[in-house]
């Protein structure tokens, strides 16, 4: 019936466009890779199935702009805290927020980690998201780095590398399990152990400021 009828809007292309990204995150999340298909994406954002190539010349593209948008945001929210509160802070204050950013919700979930396993095979088959994928690695280590190398001690650049690897690994796994097993650690303890451990590498306490954990962070490495 004419009334039934959605009422038009016109819509910015940018407005479309992310209205594609975002439907192809929400079905790579339900149902993994497979569940993206040109039709359904343009089901859930609204759109014929032929408009989506106005905007990408490939599902392939489309694919790697989702990926894309994932890692930023990952990277984003892990750094939020320290961009929007970390001006007045000290460098261990600084990279202490950092770390325990990336090791509490929104970025330790149960939905971001079934996205990226979703687009992990896609990682390892297509050259595309294997860069889209090694570009943002870089981008969240290289902060890493620069946050360890603003500390109050003596390394030089190779150190800072290998430090900021191995804290990355420590993050990286805890990400890991927190977000597949989250009823599993208690409120703030993924936090706790990334910032004990990550202290112990580098041999400084990382005191980060206004904690959300039921306990106080570890002062310094474990004896």
């Amino acid at each position: 019936m004419p009334g039934d009828r959605r009422p038009y809007r016109r819509e910015s292309e940018e407005t479309r466009r992310e209205a594609l990204i975002e439907a192809a995150l929400d079905l790579v999340a339900e149902g993994g890779a497979q569940a993206a298909t040109v039709r359904a994406i343009a089901d859930r954002a609204g759109v014929t199935p032929g408009l989506i190539r106005h905007y990408f010349a490939s599902k392939d593209e489309l694919t790697r702009a989702a990926y894309r948008r994932l890692m930023e945001r990952m990277t984003a929210d892990s750094g939020a805290a320290l961009d929007t509160h970390g001006a007045g802070w000290t460098a261990s204050e600084r990279l202490a927020g950092f770390v325990a950013g990336s090791l509490r919700p929104p970025v330790v979930d149960p939905l971001r980690l079934g996205l990226w396993a979703g687009f992990l095979n896609a990682v390892r088959a297509d050259a595309g998201m294997r860069a889209i994928h090694e570009q943002n690695y870089h981008a969240y280590r290289d902060r890493l780095e620069g946050l360890i190398a603003d500390l109050p001690r003596w390394a030089d650049a190779a150190r800072c590398r290998a430090d900021a690897i191995a804290c990355n690994a420590v993050i990286d796994g805890l990400w890991l399990e927190g977000s597949a097993l989250p009823e599993g650690f208690a409120p703030g303890e993924l936090e706790r152990i990334g910032l004990h451990t990550v202290s112990a590498i580098l041999g400084l306490p990382l005191n980060p400021p206004n904690l959300p954990s039921s306990s106080p962070p570890p002062e310094g490495p474990a004896p």
